[in-house]
């Protein structure tokens, strides 16, 4: 073994690397178009700098792509009137896989400028051309007058290198389609791909179909001027104080195709460090059981990235729809990259602020429109307040509660006015028709009542019940003598006591005896706050085929309220009437609480029926 270090660079063979960029190179054959129309808008792009740099006259010319589809003669060629390229620097920059000319330009003339627009920083962009081509032809002309080079590659990676015609500077490049991917030759396919992928490039960008440019120059009377298929000024890139509300709509319903109009947006406009920008928008559901799953855009340098990055947009806020333009993030961005990148990172937290702000900015000056909305929204902000204690801490104060006379409240100004009623507890109903005689008692006492009556409520009341320790929240018919009952009764009947568990059938009923006010209300049956709640999750893991979680043993209590005057009449009843009148109160009670069983409906019958045979 020799002790001399020997050095050298890997060389690749062009007819072992071609096959792999055919077959490899991106994971959607689509992107090559966007490879190659972006490296079009880049070559505009570096000229308009340098003409910016004092560097070339541009005598104000108007710059464009064109992307042109030739179905008879089977290419698709697109052309720009860019910067060009001389011959050494088409060698540098085709002839060399992956050498990138817009990582050689911005060293050259931006130094350390990163916002310069330039989009591609990949050299092997360029070659995603052979993914749909046998041969490939590019005709370039430098903006340096030197003369025009005409390239031509083949699918082995060989290459002839002549001298070109080209009229200005610019270059174009013509794409032979191959036989098995005639499908790219197809005009409404194309049109599809740019859209998707360039409606917002910076450069203007025309599409035609030669077949169909030909038919219609034979109509004498079409004199309509071609539209570039971009908007080369996206929404994101203006000032929010210089976007209207109609222009907000209309960029969503242009861009999600959504014919409802979004409740509310959040324009983001990112300096340093972050330097991003977007638009996100809380769209209209329908129901709570609609699917609530967003789309939020991923653009880099207004180029077209990927749909629904999940490590960009926490997930709790994925029902979100909008567009991210994140010039910091690769072109050709991969998970790993994403879950394993700082900027992505501190970008997400930006954007779950952003929305806290925006909620907290329609809570304390839009209240009106803020409570509108609320409804439509309050599903996602709890589901955001389980997942995230911060999210929670940001926007409590702007958690309204919607009450059963149809007003809205905060949390602070609810215990505000309950402060010498309840102090630190919310009572809400979860159904307001089969509550309605709590509701009625509550009201009357002048007690406010919150609805929290939407599948995710007894979860996220849980969850912040952790997060506020001193403040509970009980549902209406799990405290009702505790919440209304006026002078305690003189003494516990022990022989009424001993009666309705007798009929209630169960053993371990716990009866207590309260003066309510409500006279006309003999009996109630309450189920403890935690023992319902806990039910309810046993329910909740079964419906979601976790299997059966066994009984778990609901408190019942029973309030027997001595200031009804049928209370009064039981003691002096016979003993058989007073056990079917009894009976017979007690489901009525449970009735107001639950759904009754077949036979206790059954017993509830006849008890009622003997009572009327009694009279």
């Amino acid at each position: 073994m020799t002790d001399s270090i020997k050095k050298g660079g890997i060389s690749v063979q062009t007819e072992h690397i071609f096959p792999v960029i055919k077959k490899w190179l991106y994971s959607e054959k689509d992107i090559f178009l966007r490879e190659i129309v972006s490296n079009a808008a880049d070559a505009v792009t570096k000229l308009r700098r340098l003409s910016s740099l004092g560097q070339y006259e541009d005598n104000g010319e108007t710059y464009r792509v064109d992307v042109i589809l030739d179905k008879e003669n089977g290419t698709l060629t697109v052309s720009d009137n860019g910067i060009g390229m001389t011959e050494e620097e088409l060698d540098r920059y085709l002839c060399q896989i992956a050498l990138s000319g817009a990582l050689d330009f911005i060293q050259k003339y931006e130094g350390d400028n990163q916002n310069n627009g330039i989009i591609g920083h990949f050299g092997l962009g360029f070659y995603s051309s052979f993914m749909v081509s046998d041969t490939v032809e590019v005709i370039t002309k430098s903006y340096t007058d030197a003369p025009a080079v005409h390239w031509t590659c083949f699918e082995a990676g060989s290459y002839e290198l002549t001298a070109g015609e080209r009229d200005g500077h610019g270059t174009t490049v013509i794409m032979h389609i191959s036989d098995e991917e005639k499908e790219y030759l197809d005009k409404f396919k194309l049109e599809g791909i740019l859209d998707k992928y360039c409606s917002f490039m910076p450069v203007e960008i025309y599409f035609t179909d030669v077949t169909d440019a030909d038919q219609k120059s034979k109509k004498k009377d079409d004199k309509e001027a071609p539209k570039p298929i971009n908007d080369t000024t996206p929404l994101w890139l203006k000032n929010p104080s210089d976007c209207t509300a109609e222009e907000y709509k209309d960029f969503y319903r242009k861009v999600f195709r959504d014919y409802r109009e979004p409740l509310f947006w959040i324009h983001i406009n990112a300096d340093y460090p972050l330097n991003f920008r977007g638009i996100l928008y809380f769209p209209k559901i329908t129901n709570e059981y609609e699917s609530i799953e967003g789309q939020v855009k991923l653009y880099y340098n207004q180029v077209f990235v990927a749909d629904n990055i999940k490590e960009v947009i926490p997930e709790y806020l994925l029902m979100l729809k909008g567009v991210l333009d994140c010039p910091e993030l690769p072109l050709n961005v991969s998970r790993s990259y994403l879950q394993n990148n700082t900027y992505v990172a501190k970008m997400s937290a930006h954007i779950v602020k952003k929305v806290a702000d925006k909620l907290n900015s329609l809570c304390n000056t839009e209240r009106e429109e803020y409570e509108k909305v609320w409804n439509d929204i309050r599903t996602f902000v709890e589901y955001a307040c389980m997942r995230d204690r911060k999210f929670y801490d940001r926007v409590k104060d702007s958690l309204l509660l919607e009450l059963t006379d149809g007003k809205f409240t905060t949390v602070k100004d609810y215990l505000e006015g309950a402060k010498e009623k309840h102090e630190n507890t919310i009572y809400y109903t979860s159904d307001q028709a089969a509550q309605a005689q709590y509701i009625s008692m509550f009201e009357a006492e002048g007690l406010q009542i919150a609805v929290f009556d939407k599948n995710l409520d007894t979860q996220f009341l849980s969850q912040i019940e952790t997060y506020d320790t001193d403040i509970k929240y009980l549902r209406i018919d799990a405290d009702v003598a505790g919440a209304l009952k006026g002078d305690a009764a003189s003494a516990e009947d022990t022989v009424l006591k001993e009666l309705f568990v007798k009929v209630s059938g169960n053993e371990k009923l716990k009866v207590e005896f309260a003066a309510l006010k409500d006279a006309g209300v003999p009996l109630l049956v309450t189920v403890s706050e935690e023992s319902r709640r806990m039910e309810e999750m046993m329910k909740l893991y079964a419906m979601s085929g976790m299997g059966s979680m066994g009984a778990f043993p609901v408190e019942t209590t029973l309030t027997v309220n001595t200031a009804s005057p049928l209370i009064a009449k039981l003691s002096d009843m016979a003993d058989e009437k007073r056990e079917k009148a009894a009976a017979f109160l007690y489901r009525s009670a449970l009735l107001s609480q639950r759904k009754l069983s077949a036979e206790e409906l059954k017993q509830f019958l006849a008890d009622g029926y003997a009572i009327l045979d009694l009279i």
